[in-house]
């Protein structure tokens, strides 16, 4: 086990918390663990008081986009014992973003013993009521000092924790966005790279402006196959089958998206990953063989979707959503151990 430091924050915050009404991304706990990179390898990993980091005006991430990161969750048990949702595969995605962004790898080690430590110091921050959890937000960036096109000598790897209610309470709309893109072949669309995002605002707060939630991404090169949602991976129940968009590379590979493969075959669902087009959508739309639909992603969980809209017209996909239903209430279960895991996804925190 790697030794971490531990600074205990002398004023806790927490009895500042309405549990019943917690704004999303606003809160953050007492405390953040981070780790340097310096020389070649991975120095110095600590958890100390909730605070502002200094940074240089040259620092190399506010140039050079050189900024990757996770999205996790933490739940409780009834016995009060933290629980994490399969963090090896959010620490090997992590890496894996790394090598893309041309960016050191972090040992899965210190992922794992920082996640672990920091949730079991700040367990009390996690919520209790159902569809809430505490997010955790690990992240890596080029804390450089140099104006320079190169990949950077020095980083930090820093995860902040923030307690979180439900996403979505109501069914959502989608905008099938054929102007902007948000990845192409040979991208870093696979990757969790903060500039992907940074690129979807202005698509998303167009979409918000025509009434719509997200935006529905589609492939670079036709604008006519459906890639993935602004914050989620999809899928769409057509007639007996699930079909969900193939990863080619510019598609994220969603944690909650195997989790709910996985979940939909073992409950005898055939998911099929594949190419699937807007048009094929309209149609199973049309003639009454699109069922439903549904996003996945960590903070999300899973999203039921009402419709599509398009420059054009307005798919309608379902007003109810039964196997996304129990999908979510099953895996909200896992998370929670109310019922048994099948597939030795949690992860307890002593």
């Amino acid at each position: 086990m790697i030794k971490i430091k531990i600074t205990k924050t002398e004023n806790s915050k927490l009895n500042e918390l309405d549990f019943d009404h917690i704004p999303l991304g606003k809160i953050f706990t007492d405390h953040m663990f981070i780790c340097d990179y310096e020389n070649g390898s991975w120095n110095h990993p600590r958890i100390v008081p909730m605070q502002t980091i200094a940074t240089h005006p040259a620092t190399m991430a506010l140039h050079y986009g050189q900024a990757i990161f996770e999205g996790m969750k933490a739940t409780l048990n009834a016995a009060g014992v933290p629980l994490l949702f399969r963090p090896s595969k959010n620490a090997a995605r992590l890496n894996s973003s790394a090598v893309r962004m041309g960016m050191p790898e972090l040992p899965e080690e210190i992922f794992l013993e920082g996640l672990k430590q920091l949730v079991n110091l700040d367990k009390d921050w996690i919520p209790k009521k159902k569809g809430s959890a505490m997010y955790l937000r690990p992240f890596m960036y080029a804390d450089e000092h140099f104006i320079g096109m190169r990949a950077a000598t020095s980083y930090k790897f820093i995860i902040i924790c923030s307690p979180a209610g439900p996403y979505f309470s109501e069914r959502i709309k989608l905008f099938a966005e054929k102007k902007f893109i948000r990845a192409a072949h040979g991208g870093t669309g696979e990757a969790k790279a903060a500039g992907n995002y940074a690129a979807a605002i202005l698509p998303t707060e167009k979409a918000k402006s025509k009434g719509y939630n997200q935006v529905l991404w589609l492939d670079a090169a036709e604008h006519k196959y459906i890639e993935e949602v602004g914050t989620m991976n999809i899928f769409f129940k057509i007639n007996n089958q699930i079909i969900t968009p193939k990863r080619d590379g510019s598609i994220l590979d969603g944690i909650t998206r195997m989790s709910v493969i996985d979940l939909l075959r073992h409950k005898g669902f055939e998911v099929i990953e594949r190419p699937i087009s807007l048009e094929e959508i309209r149609e199973a739309s049309s003639n009454g063989s699109l069922k439903e639909a549904f996003g996945t992603g960590t903070a999300v969980g899973i999203a039921y979707i009402q419709e599509i809209g398009t420059d054009d017209d307005v798919i309608h996909v379902s007003d109810e959503s039964p196997v996304a239903e129990d999908i979510n209430h099953t895996l909200n279960k896992i998370k929670i151990q109310e019922i048994a895991d099948p597939f030795s996804w949690m992860i307890p925190v002593a």
